[in-house]
């Protein structure tokens, strides 16, 4: 609806609609998969070389749509980044639920894609990482690819952190419990109806019963990551590599709703995140997240080595 509504001004030029589902092997959309643009979380518009997704798509739409009711309502909602960022995710959740309800099937435009997740996500450094990393994120997209690491973790808290386990019990966030040397077992496990894949990690604390934290990774279009857990909470990711090591950057927390990641103001009371992985040679890399609170500094934090035992 949205394609067919928008107007865009003169100073532009015409606009050309293409239909993903019907036009599969058209360059631009080879192009579009290539980018890990996701068809099924927003519309992509390209203009003079630059690709616009999702959001940004109907930012830009707002800023040069020409007249009419449609881009008058889009104007209104996504002229600016911040009522955007608010906005966006619950038009996309109402979208999904109607779509559902009306028992449409998804684009699935990256369906065939076949190649590793995180490809798209480094980008033009992909084929500059170590063949540690590369290995490490060999998962692919719709495929039922399965690889193992193996290591210890050093698992800290800080007083403040300590004082935090029951939200983290509760939400899933993050591990509840502390040791040295703890063996940890990591499973990477693709979907094979979707893009995104699973973590299940087992810490083996001493004298406890076994601890699975287990997340699930969502492509978001570009360098961007989020990591699920629990009861649909997350966090936002970056990710680069540096020449040196691979970096996770935080850019916030969201909510899962009806299939939209919804931005949740967390940060004050969890802290951001933070991690940083580091090849050691073709099988192993050691690796460091924490958890710092604008407040309090390090709240929470593990750091340890891994090997590759199972690759994808």
């Amino acid at each position: 609806m949205a394609a067919f509504a928008l107007r865009i001004r003169r100073e532009y030029g015409p606009l050309y609609l293409l239909n993903a589902r019907d036009n599969p092997d058209h360059p631009l959309l080879i192009e579009i998969n290539q980018r890990n643009f996701d068809l099924d979380e927003g519309m992509v518009i390209l203009c003079n070389g630059r690709f616009y997704h999702g959001q940004s798509a109907l930012v830009f739409m707002a800023r040069h749509g020409d007249t009419g009711w449609f881009n008058r309502v889009n104007k209104a909602l996504f002229q600016s980044e911040w009522l955007a960022r608010v906005t966006y995710p619950w038009m996309r959740a109402t979208r999904n639920l109607l779509l559902k309800l009306k028992g449409g099937q998804p684009i699935n435009n990256l369906c065939n894609a076949h190649e590793p997740v995180f490809k798209p996500v480094f980008g033009d450094a992909w084929p500059h990482l170590p063949k540690v990393m590369q290995r490490h994120y060999a998962n692919r997209a719709y495929r039922d690819d399965v690889a193992t690491v193996e290591g210890t973790l050093q698992v800290e808290s800080s007083v403040i952190g300590r004082l935090l386990k029951p939200v983290f019990l509760l939400t899933g966030v993050l591990v509840p419990y502390e040791g040295k040397d703890v063996p940890v077992t990591v499973n990477f496990i693709s979907e094979s109806r979707s893009n995104a894949f699973r973590f299940e990690r087992t810490f083996s604390f001493p004298g406890r019963r076994p601890y699975k934290f287990l997340s699930k990774m969502v492509p978001r279009g570009g360098n961007e990551i989020v990591e699920l857990m629990g009861p649909g909470l997350g966090w936002r990711s970056a990710y680069s590599w540096n020449g040196e090591k691979v970096v996770l950057a935080h850019r916030g927390y969201v909510i899962s709703v009806l299939g939209a990641l919804l931005p949740v103001p967390l940060t004050f009371l969890l802290g951001s995140g933070y991690a940083e992985e580091i090849p050691i040679d073709d099988d192993t890399f050691s690796m460091m997240t924490e958890i710092r609170h604008p407040l309090w500094g390090r709240i929470f934090g593990y750091n340890g080595t891994f090997k590759i035992t199972k690759d994808a």
